[in-house]
């Protein structure tokens, strides 16, 4: 996550930055995809930012949120 700021948009349509998905898991105790979604909307949409095997649109997302949960919980475990 070194390298995304945390007013980086992870979910284009909802509009949901890499900031407000760490405060979830951080401060609100997400656990799961569906844990981020339904504490951010992050998701909810077209899914493509969940991760690299649904993200179907022609310009792939650079951060994904299961990336960014297996990580975080590593580092808080």
């Amino acid at each position: 996550m070194a390298k995304f700021k945390y007013s980086y948009v992870v979910c284009e349509c909802k509009k949901v930055t890499l900031g407000e998905i760490l405060h979830a898991i951080d401060n609100m105790g997400a656990k799961t995809v569906k844990d981020i979604q339904d504490m951010t909307d992050a998701g909810t949409a077209c899914k493509c930012c969940i991760s690299k095997e649904k993200d179907y649109g022609e310009k792939k997302m650079e951060l994904y949120i299961e990336d960014i949960l297996k990580k975080q919980l590593s580092n808080n475990a």
